[in-house]
């Protein structure tokens, strides 16, 4: 080995004993945050509310398959049509199943609120944080559906 090469590694060690070091002393000047339970439920009504829209546009866009279907006999286009009709009831159905979470954990909250626990535990924090990236998840999908949605319309329309 060149005395180089000995001395590089022999830095990168330091290098990261220097960096694990750092990193422990931080972790104990961690700041640990309380959550309130006002805090989620705040969190939740804007979910049910951005549920609630996408429901009514769902709504609107059904209606529109429906003029599509009484304009179009083309089997393609029709296809088409009835993928987005699966695609609206799917998420829908994804709606209806995320409204049920939210007030589940609503009902849990309630419960803290009862035993007069303004703040929440770690595993209903784990949920909550579960349900935040579902939603996040939905806000994309139906993102994307729409701009797929309003493509078909402006192409069949």
């Amino acid at each position: 080995m060149l005395p180089t090469t000995r001395l590089y590694i022999s830095f990168q060690r330091l290098h990261i004993k220097y960096i694990f070091s750092l990193i422990t002393k931080n972790a104990y000047k961690m700041k640990t945050e309380v959550i309130f339970n006002s805090d989620l439920h705040f969190e939740h009504m804007h979910w049910k509310r951005e549920l609630l829209f996408w429901k009514d546009e769902i709504r609107s866009f059904q209606n529109r398959l429906d003029e599509l279907v009484n304009k179009w006999t083309d089997t393609s286009v029709l296809k088409e049509l009835n993928a987005f009709q699966n695609s609206f009831i799917n998420h829908r159905n994804n709606i209806d199943h995320c409204m049920e979470e939210i007030d589940a954990h609503e009902l849990n909250i309630a419960k803290h609120y009862e035993i007069e626990k303004n703040v929440i535990d770690i595993p209903d924090l784990k949920k909550h944080n579960e349900y935040r990236e579902r939603m996040e998840t939905e806000r994309g999908i139906f993102s994307e559906l729409k701009k797929e949605f309003f493509q078909f319309l402006s192409k069949y329309m």
